[in-house]
């Protein structure tokens, strides 16, 4: 049968995010001007399941708040893991509340319906484990997947670059006795992953069926990827409101003045102003209740939501978190740039800075590239802003 419950793996932090995952969790970043979960519900639904199992654990406040008990009509379920040890410790979680076969899907990654769809179909044909397995250019940064015909005969955690070609997707389709199979899966370092359950099933001659994928598959591992996740949404027009023009959406319930430019693909919420003489795009996402001064420009950006930018100001690769406030003149040339996150340097990073959420910075403030802003900090008047500013810091002159 093909399986009515989508189990959802939610509950992690996306440590590599902060500090835009201060205050909340990985899946509720934005991809364009929605959270990347809404989409990962929307593609469940889409594919047709009947019942929403959400394993949520970190910030779990913040998926509950924004999604409520249904998602367009379909029942969640919430199933809370309270310390984060690993996807096969999430699943685990979902044991009470599933007792039938399921999907399951990372709650952090943008995919397509078709994708969903086929894995479900390969499980209704065989019975077996499933899981869906996609071609990428970068197959040594994910989990890499071998396969002989429709089989997988190998899963490896961390490849060596350019061995592989194939990496899991995230995308699943189990019976129940997954579960024992997880349970009974040694632990490593203390976390307890699915990719080893699966390992596990193959090294004792347990058949996994592959399903090779392809379409839209998009996440983000670090700020700047934010930026190329709402690139790729917008361009396969993944998004909710309407178009006004062709790559150009815009709520019924925004302003935009008309002096102001758009030019697509942009994406503007509801309740979001652009003022007169501003010009907006191509590849920026504004969050709901947006405002954006008079003759300011917008490239190639992501402001979440209630973001207010100052007017002649310039903002060039760019990603806020909800709540920040930049002062009349703000300037981010954007990038590239060497990014310095946890003492590791990512050199030629197309970022121009990250604003997290509720940042003031007064007016005439300039962020070198890659400039990283945590949350709460304040920035004066005419500041340079470089490197990382630490939360609730105070930056003056």
């Amino acid at each position: 049968m093909i399986p009515d419950c989508g189990v959802v793996l939610a509950a992690g932090e996306g440590t590599r995010l902060r500090p835009l995952t201060h205050n909340r969790p990985k899946p509720m970043l934005p991809a364009a001007n929605r959270p990347i979960l809404e989409y990962v519900l929307e593609t469940l639904v889409d594919a047709g399941v009947s019942e929403l199992v959400l394993v949520v654990g970190y910030k779990r406040d913040r998926v509950q708040e924004h999604f409520g008990p249904t998602f367009r009509d379909v029942p969640i379920r919430y199933v809370v893991q309270e310390k984060q040890l690993g996807s096969g410790h999430a699943l685990l979680q979902a044991r009470e509340a599933v007792d039938e076969p399921m999907l399951v899907v990372n709650g952090d990654r943008v995919i397509e319906p078709e994708m969903v769809r086929a894995v479900a179909e390969r499980y209704e044909a065989t019975g077996r484990a499933t899981m869906a397995v996609l071609e990428h250019p970068e197959a040594h940064t994910y989990g890499a997947v071998r396969l002989d015909g429709e089989r997988v005969v190998e899963l490896v955690e961390k490849p060596t670059a350019g061995q592989y070609r194939l990496i899991n997707a995230g995308v699943y389709a189990f019976g129940p006795t997954m579960f024992e199979t997880v349970d009974e899966t040694p632990r490593e370092e203390g976390e307890l992953g699915l990719t080893e359950a699966l390992v596990r099933r193959i090294e004792e001659g347990i058949p996994v069926e592959g399903v090779l994928v392809d379409g839209l598959w998009a996440d983000a591992t670090f700020p700047w990827d934010l930026l190329d996740l709402s690139r790729e949404v917008l361009r396969e027009g993944r998004v909710s409101e309407d178009e006004r023009h062709p790559s150009v959406y815009v709520s019924k319930r925004a302003r935009v003045h008309e002096s102001a430019t758009l030019q697509g693909p942009v994406v503007i919420g509801p309740d979001c102003e652009v003022g007169p003489g501003t010009v907006v795009g191509p590849n920026v996402a504004l969050g709901r209740n947006v405002t954006l001064g008079a003759n300011s420009t917008v490239v190639g950006s992501v402001l979440d939501a209630d973001t207010r930018v100052g007017a002649g100001s310039t903002l060039v690769e760019t990603v806020t978190g909800q709540d920040v406030h930049l002062g009349a003149g703000t300037v981010v040339a954007g990038g590239p740039a060497d990014v310095v996150l946890d003492e590791r340097v990512f050199p030629g990073q197309d970022l121009g800075a990250v604003f997290a959420d509720r940042v003031r910075a007064a007016g005439g403030v300039t962020a070198d590239p890659g400039a990283l802003v945590g949350t709460g900090a304040t920035i004066g008047t005419g500041v340079v802003v470089r490197g990382r500013i630490p939360a609730d810091a105070e930056v003056v002159r």
